[in-house]
């Protein structure tokens, strides 16, 4: 297949398809619950604390400012929800990363019938604790190239350049993040997965695009995270062939 963005958005969307086989959707529902109900009680925690600071602030409202009452609560709405979405999408990959290895070995089972060559042994709780520590790693990274470019936003003239720099860099590590479950399932480490999916980096920025755009759509972005794992894999197994092990993870 031709390594370009529109083949790279394609996997995204035949993640779709991967994670209903037979084998593969035992390790998606189990997050996406989790992942509901941590959404639910995130807006349920937030809604009750506004709404008891919303009564006591507009309680001393006279009568003919009672629609501002309306208005603040319309200002939460909107801020809650961009809260909630950077915070969900934080908090889901945090819960779903120890089962997002399982899943991403049980889709390329199913493409390829063979199991990923990496086996290192580790029990559940110790899946867990790496998996964690590699969702640490990313954030850190993300901080290091982060926090320049949002320093970049608020210099004149540069800030022009900034939003594009800013979805390309988004687009970059949604390919790392759920890239990191296939390839590290065959032993990569950090470094070594960013050097793989830079090797077609066009492509992976195509797959990152789609992934970061599915995460804007409500609803819809409850299954992000899946399918992206799935598309991820099938892109892993037909774009970035491996041999053996390339190390330990």
């Amino acid at each position: 297949m031709i390594s370009n963005p529109l083949s790279g958005a394609a996997y995204f969307i035949k993640g779709l398809s991967l994670i209903q086989r037979t084998g593969v959707k035992r390790f998606v529902i189990i997050p996406l619950v989790i992942n509901i109900l941590i959404f639910t009680l995130m807006f349920w925690l937030l809604g009750g604390y506004v709404s008891d600071w919303l009564d006591s602030m507009t309680s001393s409202l006279p009568d003919w400012l009672a629609w501002l009452s309306y208005l603040i609560w319309l200002l939460f709405a909107f801020s809650a929800g961009i809260i909630l979405f950077f915070g969900f999408s934080i908090v889901a990959n945090l819960v779903g990363a120890p089962f997002n290895g399982f899943l991403a070995g049980a889709v390329e089972k199913s493409l390829t019938g063979k199991d990923p060559v990496d086996d290192s042994g580790r029990s559940l709780m110790q899946e867990v604790s790496y998996a964690m520590s590699g969702e640490l790693r990313k954030i850190l990274y993300f901080l290091m190239w982060g926090v320049p470019l949002l320093i970049m936003s608020f210099i004149p003239a540069i800030n022009l350049v900034a939003p594009f720099l800013w979805a390309l860099f988004s687009a970059w590590m949604m390919a790392i993040e759920y890239g990191d479950y296939p390839l590290g399932n065959h032993g990569m480490n950090f470094v070594d997965i960013r050097n793989k999916l830079g090797e077609k980096k066009i492509l992976s920025l195509g797959f990152g695009g789609a992934v970061m755009i599915g995460t804007m759509i409500p609803l819809f972005n409850f299954l992000v995270m899946p399918v992206a794992v799935a598309g991820a894999t099938a892109m892993r197994v037909e774009q970035f062939p491996l041999g053996e092990s390339q190390g330990t993870k």
